[in-house]
């Protein structure tokens, strides 16, 4: 059975003043909302380039969600009481 659907994904970025970078992604389904963050700092000694925050910060954040869907699923899984089969029998001759 063909199964198509569009997710929808929103990612904000947002720097301080002090080098942090936090990020916000939303994962829309349609049906719900999964939400994931992300943070990275700018060490003291490193100069400040905002694009390398912004990928750390992202990254992570897509990394949070990534996890969140993963234990959405799992939990889905083992909702549905779906028998699991059992060991497999060994085939061929007796010993």
């Amino acid at each position: 059975m063909p199964h198509t659907t569009e997710w929808r994904v929103r990612l904000d970025l947002f720097e301080d003043d002090d080098g942090t970078t936090k990020a916000h992604v939303v994962l829309d389904t349609g049906t719900t909302e999964l939400t994931g963050q992300g943070t990275a700092h700018c060490h003291p000694a490193d100069a400040n380039v905002p694009e390398i925050g912004d990928e750390l910060a992202a990254g992570r954040a897509l990394q949070n969600i990534a996890q969140r869907l993963l234990s959405t699923a799992e939990r889905d899984i083992e909702g549905m009481e779906v028998p699991r089969p059992g060991p497999r029998q060994a085939t061929g001759w007796p010993t």
